[in-house]
């Protein structure tokens, strides 16, 4: 196993340059599918982050409960209605039939409620049938569905305690068993995890890289999400999951550490998203 400790210089290669003459959709379409009554604002972080990553369109499916909320926070989200509270079986179907054909990317499982496991099933499958690139997260993280992700173009996003329930083993506190395990269930499962906490590690099971952010202002709710729609911008334009969610943590880590240097412990995951475009800045390319 190869492990590295991520930085701007290996980041840099992450970040594919944009063609001085793209097209709206060129750079990233992204779906980001969340929400429930209670969390509603973890898709809509996930969402605006993806659009600070640079993606060009972000399509954002939630409860049709809410729609008009989400719609309220920002003009720029393209916003699709979830027509049952849960995900459904009947719900995925619809959605399937409404988002586009061209997406790049998506992300799963932001404070989602889900009804029932067979329609993430269907979800993900079919995604993946699209050529989809998936990153997972949160209510999506079940042992259920890792025989479906098996050697597929997909991406985890567990902090400890959804390891625990995708895997089915607590990973360490201490740096090296900790990557050893989650090397471990990658090579196994044959999808990129990244497992976040006070340290990030990233791997496929072959490479690995970690992140140390050491940021406790990032303890606040919303961190993970904003890095969900990271990952998931990230991935749009680099469909190398690998190095899509390293770099998503390296920039998620270091707009937590300008946020906290600006706020202190008082930072809120919108705070995060609001520097995201002068961490992304240092990696812009144009050819």
């Amino acid at each position: 196993m190869v492990t590295k400790t991520l930085q701007s210089s290996i980041v840099k290669k992450f970040i594919p340059p944009r063609s001085a003459n793209s097209r709206k959709g060129e750079n990233g379409t992204v779906l980001v599918v969340g929400g429930s009554y209670i969390y509603h604002g973890a898709p809509i972080l996930s969402s605006l982050a993806s659009l600070r990553a640079g993606t060009d369109l972000v399509y954002t499916s939630v409860p049709k409960i809410n729609t008009q909320s989400t719609r309220a926070i920002s003009p720029d989200l393209i916003v699709i209605p979830l027509v049952d509270q849960k995900l459904t079986r009947g719900a995925v179907r619809k959605l399937l039939g409404v988002i586009p054909k061209n997406l790049d990317s998506a992300t799963i499982g932001m404070g989602l409620a889900i009804a029932d496991k067979t329609a993430l099933k269907i979800l993900i499958q079919s995604l993946l049938e699209m050529d989809v690139r998936l990153s997972l997260d949160a209510s999506a993280l079940l042992s259920d569905i890792l025989p479906q992700l098996k050697n597929k173009n997909v991406v985890v996003t567990p902090h400890s305690g959804e390891f625990k329930r995708l895997f089915g083993e607590i990973p360490p506190e201490k740096q090296k068993p900790r990557i050893s395990v989650v090397e471990k269930f990658a090579k196994k499962n044959g999808i990129t995890i990244l497992l976040k906490g006070p340290f990030d590690i990233v791997s496929d099971g072959k490479t690995t890289y970690v992140n140390p952010k050491k940021i406790p202002a990032m303890t606040v709710g919303g961190t993970g999400d904003v890095l969900s729609g990271l990952v998931a911008g990230i991935l749009a334009k680099n469909r190398n999951t690998l190095e899509a969610a390293a770099a998503a943590s390296f920039v998620n880590g270091l707009a937590g550490k300008l946020v906290q240097k600006k706020l202190g412990l008082h930072m809120t995951s919108m705070d995060l998203i609001d520097v995201i475009p002068q961490v992304m800045k240092q990696f812009d390319k144009i050819k």
